[in-house]
């Protein structure tokens, strides 16, 4: 049985098209996984918590010592840590707000992103290693200009940060599915051509 994590993020719960993009990649993967069992966030109707200082306090807090206080800052944290560890699938949708992501799923980034849970310092190069295997992922994301090629390509802050992100937890990026370039070619025509794109890994 496969287990599969639905991230949504866009503030637009009703036209969105980076949800309408995320839901036919889903119905793809539920079509070669009839039993797929499916945990959903949407960030925009339950926001995750930004972090700040108790949150901090309390990450680099050995367990043995950390207070109530402590604990309870860390509850969000846990339970999005827990369900991302389930998960074998993983479905982000991260539109491009003003060139980057919305601030909901930084704030979800920051809640997974903690040292010796999912990412470890190993002093071997720069990096820290990724501590989450035998994970892959899908981003979907949308934005009125194209910037999958050509000259705006190297302001695709957006998926470009999501993958290196992702990366460096350990979690393979499978694809990148984009409607893109609704203001030129208009939101409709951007989605169909969106959707037309969509092809899930069979090695899932």
């Amino acid at each position: 049985m496969k287990q599969l994590l639905h991230i949504m993020s866009s503030p637009n719960t009703k036209s969105s098209a980076s949800r309408k993009l995320g839901r036919i990649v889903i119905e793809k993967i539920k079509e070669k996984y009839s039993d797929l069992q499916i945990t959903e966030y949407d960030l925009a109707l339950n926001q995750p918590a930004h972090l700040d200082e108790d949150h901090i306090e309390a990450f680099f807090t050995p367990a043995e010592i950390q207070t109530e206080a402590h604990k309870q800052s860390l509850v969000q944290s846990d339970q999005t840590i827990e369900d991302l560890l389930k998960a074998d699938i993983i479905v982000i949708e991260a539109p491009m707000y003003n060139w980057n992501i919305p601030s909901t799923l930084k704030a979800y980034f920051d809640q997974i992103a903690r040292a010796k849970l999912t990412f470890q310092y190993t002093g071997e190069g720069l990096l820290p290693k990724g501590l989450l295997k035998d994970k892959k992922a899908y981003i979907v994301t949308s934005s009125g200009g194209k910037y999958s090629e050509g000259e705006l390509e190297p302001y695709d802050f957006t998926t470009n940060y999501v993958r290196f992100f992702l990366n460096l937890l350990g979690i393979e990026v499978v694809n990148i599915f984009r409607v893109e370039g609704q203001a030129i070619f208009g939101s409709e025509n951007a989605l169909v051509k969106a959707i037309e794109s969509v092809a899930i890994d069979d090695q899932l």
